[in-house]
């Protein structure tokens, strides 16, 4: 699992890959001690990216949930070639592996072939500008910068940066080759190194391709989550004036790395959390830089919830019967427990998890104890206190607004999908839940309470001589100014968003004249994984269905662009 840093310093680099579920001090099975950080790397001076002329666009794709059930990833085309990569929107760069990896963590997962004479690879520098990654547990990844056309949901940037792996210990499952960073230019290593190299989105962003700068998420369980970029998915977002929007964090600069403040993180200001209806006022590690206010980074590439131990302690508090089992921070409370838990942002707009939403799973040494989330972790030198990863996610749809020059800030909306107001799920429905998801955790729990560790708080990483304003609007780094403003904070205008579904109809009308109507759908079609078209050698990766509704068109109907 790859996740926040201890320090800003590092940069983030988030995404869940693995869960080390593991306790040696009793030989218990618990998730993974905290978010795995990224090591300090230095800064360059920032690069300009030149605004070229695009054709608008929009697109959806599938997104799948890792058999582990801790990576959520699409399938992209990196020039010709197929690839899964994971979402993270703690991070920026987007990477592969390469076939000039031969670790065992490279070639045991569909590699960019470095032998194949991609008609858009260009090299950058001579292939002689590095690309580093490390990881404060020990693994990495490096290699160096090139440029591929990248073709995401349907939507294509050419030339655009990435990191080509060369030597890596990071382990990748189900085919994952690399990763999709979806965040800010300063949060992007590939971005102060090489020149004109702004990551994907904000590439995107920046050269008015899309329709509008933003991306949305649907998670789900499975395989049927979304990713739709440049336009919001309507089949899940039924009423868009039903989005709660958040004006994003901005940041002032890190060290010498800028003179003005900007946007680094997907992190907005989290007002309240609660159990059942009380409401507790989260304290923050940095009260003076953060405005008194604790700020949350909506992160896809972690798995967990995580929160500072001066909130978690008092959430868990409002659980009769829960404790501290591990010093990492990891909570248990009683399986049957009866409580909604809920996150509060801006003018107390309140998003609620169901207990299947926050509970990890039973122990099974101790099987009427379930370990829980939110983990608590030590203070981060950035000032993000909390990390709302995908069980968060997955009960609302998120989009994410990149902002544009001069004229927007960055916003994030939220569409909740858990009805607020519904009743508890029952403890019978949360068994069965863990039941289907297999979700026992092999672990014997302590059976002496913990004391709650203390840690002093480190120095703020940000350099606060120069003012970072809530909600400013600032003159470059976002989207191109020729965008007009859809969701600001004036006013929002969320009937003008561009709008995609992945909902698509198929009517046949059979040779007695009766009329079939069928829905389904959007399905990643059949490709192979890591190799260029008439090359042999990797599997086919199918999506279960896709041949059948091919074979049954007679007349389609694709609602795929909807005003």
């Amino acid at each position: 699992m790859i996740m926040r840093p201890s320090s800003v310093l590092a940069l983030v680099l988030d995404f869940t890959i693995w869960l080390t579920i593991v306790l040696p001090s009793f030989g218990s099975n618990l998730p993974d001690s905290s978010p795995r950080r990224r090591a300090p790397l230095a800064l360059q001076g920032r690069q300009q990216v030149p605004n070229v002329t695009a054709p608008n666009s929009y697109g959806i794709s599938p997104v799948s949930l890792s058999d582990d059930q801790q990576t959520y990833y699409v399938v992209l085309q990196a020039g010709e070639i197929s690839f899964r990569a994971a979402l993270d929107t703690g991070s920026s760069d987007l990477w592969l592996m390469s076939t000039d990896c031969s670790s065992k963590t490279c070639t045991s997962v569909p590699r960019y072939p470095l032998s194949y004479d991609s008609p858009t690879f260009v090299a950058v520098n001579n292939n002689a500008t590095t690309f580093n990654v490390s990881y404060a547990d020990g693994t990495g990844a490096s290699g160096f910068v090139a440029r591929e056309t990248f073709e995401v949901a349907n939507v294509t940037m050419e030339n655009q940066a990435f990191g080509v792996v060369t030597e890596s210990n990071v382990t990748m499952d189900d085919d994952v080759s690399g990763i999709l960073g979806l965040g800010f230019a300063r949060l992007s290593q590939i971005y102060y190194t090489t020149t004109n190299a702004t990551p994907f989105i904000g590439s995107l962003s920046e050269q008015g391709i899309l329709d509008y700068p933003l991306f949305g998420l649907s998670l789900t369980r499975n395989a049927t989550g979304t990713l739709s970029i440049g336009a919001v998915d309507v089949s899940i977002v039924q009423n868009t004036s039903e989005i709660v929007w958040n004006e994003v964090v901005p940041f002032s600069p890190l060290g010498t790395q800028a003179n003005t403040s900007g946007y680094f993180y997907w992190a907005i200001h989290m007002s309240s959390f609660a159990v059942n209806q009380t409401s507790l006022t989260p304290i923050p590690t940095y009260p003076g830089p953060t405005d008194n206010s604790s700020i949350a980074l909506l992160d896809v590439g972690t798995s967990g919830l995580y929160g500072p131990y001066q909130d978690v302690t008092r959430l868990f508090a409002l659980f009769p019967g829960s404790r501290l089992v591990d010093s990492s921070g990891q909570w248990v409370v009683p399986c049957d427990s009866s409580a909604t838990m809920s996150f509060s942002f801006g003018q107390g707009n309140t998003f609620v998890l169901q207990p299947s939403d926050y509970m990890i799973g039973p122990a099974a040494g101790n099987p009427e104890l379930c370990l829980t989330w939110p983990k608590a972790l030590p203070p981060s030198s950035d000032g993000v206190d909390w990390q709302l990863g995908t069980p968060f996610l997955r009960t609302v749809y998120s989009i994410f607004s990149y902002g544009i020059d001069d004229k927007e800030p960055p916003m994030i909306g939220l569409y909740p999908r858990n009805n607020a107001s519904a009743p508890v799920e029952s403890f019978a429905a949360l068994e069965s839940f863990f039941s289907v998801e297999s979700a026992t955790i092999a672990t014997t729990l302590p059976n002496y309470l913990l004391a709650t560790p203390t840690y002093s708080t480190p120095a703020y990483a940000f350099n606060t001589s120069v003012a970072a304003a809530f909600g400013e609007i600032v003159s470059s780094e976002l989207a191109t100014s020729t965008y007009v403003p859809i969701v600001g904070t004036q006013s929002v205008n969320a009937s003008a968003l561009p709008k995609v579904s992945d909902a698509f109809t198929f009517i046949v009308t059979e040779a007695d004249g009766a009329v079939i109507t069928s829905t389904y759908h959007v399905s990643q079609p059949s490709v192979v994984l890591g190799v260029p078209p008439g090359w042999s050698g990797a599997g086919i990766l199918r999506a279960p269905g896709v041949g059948l509704c091919l074979s049954l068109l007679a007349t389609l109907v694709f609602a795929g662009r909807m005003f």
